[in-house]
């Protein structure tokens, strides 16, 4: 299995989600590393990017040689946004991707994210003040509505089409859903019969199981993995191996969790420096330790330290104790 993208072509279609405090470039970089086809960068404010923001724009810095890369980006000026992927494509972007789905009350309150479901023509004319404003391929995200009773994926994702848009992930949930509930494949699957440019689909792809179930009830052409990723950067890679062959990779063991845990935790610090990067690097440390010995204990103590080498000595502690114990 693979996809193809405008001109880009992946060799597989399992993509990582563009996930706000996530998907940073450590985190991609260990899952371009581990196998996953695409990975996209967190939302890009649009304003904050053609203001050359600091912040921003290293959110926004390409991996470097880990393949093709795409860099979201939000807003709800045409203008804005056909300026911030021109920006983004100069600093080596392959791929714009457009969010239409964030749900978070910050961003709809900008008018913003979902809330661009609910003007379609508005939509539109972003969708298409970006594709004019780049040469490379531009790719849509949403969600299947505003709520219950606007749902609205199909058309919009018809409206894309011809826009100019080369894909759409669809999250099957609506903005109203945020992240409760289950998602709807089946919605998906209307998507998909709407148009015949590539559709993602994402939503609740935690398991081997569930990216097989996704593709199989959505018709799909791939799958987006976004949560499912907390704490496991090697699940997407995963998942696109299995896809592909039907063989299940076997879960790295306590002494090669702790080995990419360690490594990510160095990059994160050495990303945002010691200090910024210490937050950060702690949400990532409690997620991987999830289910393992003593797991609860270690992130109350870790969340109560501030000191970078005593977050080290703290996790290396823990890890030689979930070893022992799981040995015997």
């Amino acid at each position: 299995m693979s996809l193809i993208i405008g001109s880009i072509h992946l060799n597989n279609p399992v993509i990582l989600a563009p996930m706000a405090g996530v998907s940073d470039a450590p985190f991609r970089r260990l899952a371009k590393r581990f196998g996953v086809g695409l990975t996209v960068s967190e939302m890009i404010a649009s304003k904050a990017m053609v203001r050359a923001h600091a912040k921003t724009l290293r959110m926004s810095n390409p991996l470097g040689n880990d393949g093709p890369e795409s860099i979201q980006i939000v807003g709800c000026e045409a203008d804005v946004m056909a300026d911030a992927a021109r920006l983004n494509e100069q600093r080596g972007a392959a791929i714009i991707d457009i969010n239409m789905g964030c749900p978070a009350k910050k961003i709809i309150r900008g008018e913003a994210g979902a809330a661009l479901m609910k003007d379609e023509q508005l939509a539109g004319r972003i969708m298409e003040s970006v594709v004019r404003a780049v040469s490379v391929p531009v790719t849509v995200k949403m969600r299947l509505g505003w709520d219950e009773g606007s749902i609205n994926a199909p058309r919009l994702a018809k409206i894309a089409e011809e826009s100019g848009i080369a894909l759409v992930t669809v999250h099957g949930r609506t903005r109203a859903q945020f992240y409760g509930g289950q998602a709807d494949y089946e919605r998906i699957a209307e998507v998909k019969r709407a148009v015949t440019i590539p559709v993602i689909a994402n939503g609740d792809v935690t398991s081997l199981d569930k990216a097989r179930e996704i593709l199989d009830r959505s018709g799909a052409d791939g799958v987006m993995i976004g949560r499912g990723s907390y704490g496991r950067p090697w699940f997407p890679g995963q998942a696109a191996h299995y896809l592909q062959t039907g063989e299940r990779l076997a879960e790295p063991d306590v002494v090669q969790r702790l080995a990419i845990l360690v490594e990510h935790v160095e990059d994160m610090l050495d990303h945002y420096g010691e200090q910024a990067g210490l937050p950060i690097a702690r949400k990532h440390i409690a997620w991987y330790s999830k289910g393992l010995p003593g797991s609860a204990e270690f992130r109350s103590q870790l969340m109560r330290l501030g000191d970078p080498q005593a977050v080290r000595d703290c996790l290396q502690g823990f890890w030689d104790r979930a070893s022992e114990r799981l040995a015997a």
